[in-house]
């Protein structure tokens, strides 16, 4: 049954140790495309033709879902059919004949720093929210790496997460301790994040608390990853190597990292330190 597969499939994930954030959002894509299979009177997935596939692509368009959301799920589905054949289930990667609609990027957005300053006004007296924005801005995390954060990654002021180590400047380990002395000791879990009655705060959480600072502060057209996306910029306009700054937020390609560049005054000197935004 598809519903196995796709159980399996998330399976598969957490034994890869993947975000959270990032298996919710592939089983939501995934059970989608089991829905509109479904409707289709496939229920196994050897009845599953490529013609099939286009049809719930062209559904999505006839909902009125963004190039870009629909490309996300087209990645969804193509890492669900490589599993797939992996474990034996096909043969043959249908998938891997989807291509990607057209959209277009836009421009990074990075804070200056009377924008970030501001910010940080803001969220000040609130040392939770205020730990998660020095953990965007000093150390570049994804949202769904802030809240899938856990006691035991932090150890001598350095984060180890998934495949990498990112050390943790003086503000944000201060920041973080800050907050840690004041978190609820009832705690289901070792979350560094949670909320008051013990549970892991969720990324909409986060970034609902995020935009709502933003607000505040008088910070427009921003959003939670553009705190992320400062971080690499200044970084980068500060000397740091593009390969180093490319593996410390976790960058699958140097390319995705180089986007930033044409945002960037001067070429990256070899051997320059982090700055402390």
């Amino acid at each position: 049954m598809l519903a196995a597969l796709k159980d399996r499939f998330l399976q598969n994930l957490r034994d890869k140790q993947k975000a959270s954030a990032t298996i919710v959002a592939y089983g939501k894509d995934i059970d989608q495309l089991i829905e509109s299979l479904t409707a289709m009177g496939k229920t196994q997935i050897t009845d599953v033709i490529n013609e099939d596939l286009r049809r719930f692509l062209e559904e999505l368009q006839i909902k009125n879902f963004t190039p870009k959301t629909i490309s996300r799920k087209i990645n969804s589905i193509k890492t669900f059919y490589r599993f797939l054949q992996e474990e034996g289930a096909v043969t043959t990667n249908l998938a891997s004949e989807l291509t990607h609609p057209r959209y277009e990027l836009k421009a990074p957005r990075i804070l200056n720093r009377l924008e970030y300053r501001a910010l940080r006004d803001v969220v000040r007296s609130d040392l939770r929210t205020y730990a998660i924005v020095e953990l965007f801005l000093q150390a570049g995390l994804r949202i769904s790496e802030v809240a899938d954060m856990k006691i035991e990654h932090v150890k001598d002021n350095v984060l180890s997460i998934e495949s990498r180590k990112v050390p943790l400047n003086p503000a944000v380990a201060d920041a973080l301790t800050g907050y840690i002395k004041i978190r609820p000791e009832k705690s289901v879990n070792s979350h560094v994040f949670i909320t008051k009655t013990g549970k892991p705060l969720l990324v909409r959480n986060i970034r609902t608390a995020i935009d709502r600072a933003l607000k505040v502060a008088g910070i427009e057209n921003a959003k939670v990853n553009d705190l992320r996306v400062t971080f690499i910029a200044h970084q980068l306009a500060a000397g740091a190597p593009l390969d180093y700054i490319s593996k410390l937020v976790g960058h699958k390609r140097i390319s995705t990292t180089e986007r930033y560049l044409g945002l960037v005054q001067e070429k990256p000197k070899r051997g320059a330190k982090l700055i402390e935004l």
